[in-house]
């Protein structure tokens, strides 16, 4: 659904009775003539209070309805299908704008994750752990991917994973359960274990850390 909205944020509709741009918004959940939906998410809606059809609206809606109400011009998405949209008041549609910032940052993390996503087969054999890192650091990446994800950490065994792991927070209790589970692996196969008083890496059988100075007890 996000490269379809992003793909209408290229298109520009034009109001033909103010020549105001379009705003692109989400559609109402009922089409309000018939009942049925709109055939779309999402409508490009005439959002100008000095539109004349907007402010024209109201006096033909009482005079002929006997009621409040106004028009505003929308078109929908890949249509020349255009209608003049009845509204109850002033702020019908301002609260339902697609918030155009907040879908290109998503586009950029949906980009990012799919890169990720490509890395994963060759990431052991390059040994390269980044893909790996990012996908179980963005919590919202795909689970599926971030469960295969933290598969490839014990296999990685790469203990600069160990670090960015432990300062993320997991949403997901069960991934998070596969990450310690991996770290763990990943610690006894270089022989250390972390400073139960200050979380750095320390030889497994140390017994004061050379960190912090605190005794250890044997594990």
């Amino acid at each position: 659904m996000l490269e379809r909205v992003l793909a209408y944020l290229d298109e520009k509709h034009v109001c033909p009775h103010c020549k105001t741009e379009l705003t692109l918004c989400n559609a109402p959940p009922m089409h309000v003539g018939d009942g049925l939906g709109w055939g779309s998410e999402f409508l490009f809606i005439c959002l100008n209070d000095e539109c004349p059809l907007f402010v024209n609206g109201w006096e033909f809606i009482e005079n002929q309805y006997g009621h409040v109400g106004s028009y505003r011009h929308m078109e929908l998405p890949d249509s020349q299908e255009n209608y003049s949209m009845m509204v109850g008041s002033k702020f019908a549609f301002t609260g339902c704008a697609v918030d155009i910032d907040a879908l290109r940052r998503q586009s950029v993390r949906y980009q990012a994750e799919k890169m990720a996503a490509g890395q994963l087969c060759g990431c052991v054999a390059n040994k390269d752990i980044r893909p790996v890192i990012h996908l179980l650091t963005d919590n919202a990446a795909d689970i599926t991917l971030r469960r295969q994800a933290a598969e490839l950490l014990a296999e990685l065994n790469d203990i600069a994973s160990i670090e960015p792991l432990r300062n993320h927070t997991f949403t997901d209790p069960s991934l998070e359960h596969a990450v310690n589970l991996a770290i763990r692996q990943i610690l006894a196969n270089h022989f250390l274990r972390e400073c139960p008083y200050c979380a750095e890496l320390i030889k497994a059988r140390a017994q004061l850390c050379k960190h912090c100075g605190k005794e250890l007890s044997a594990e």
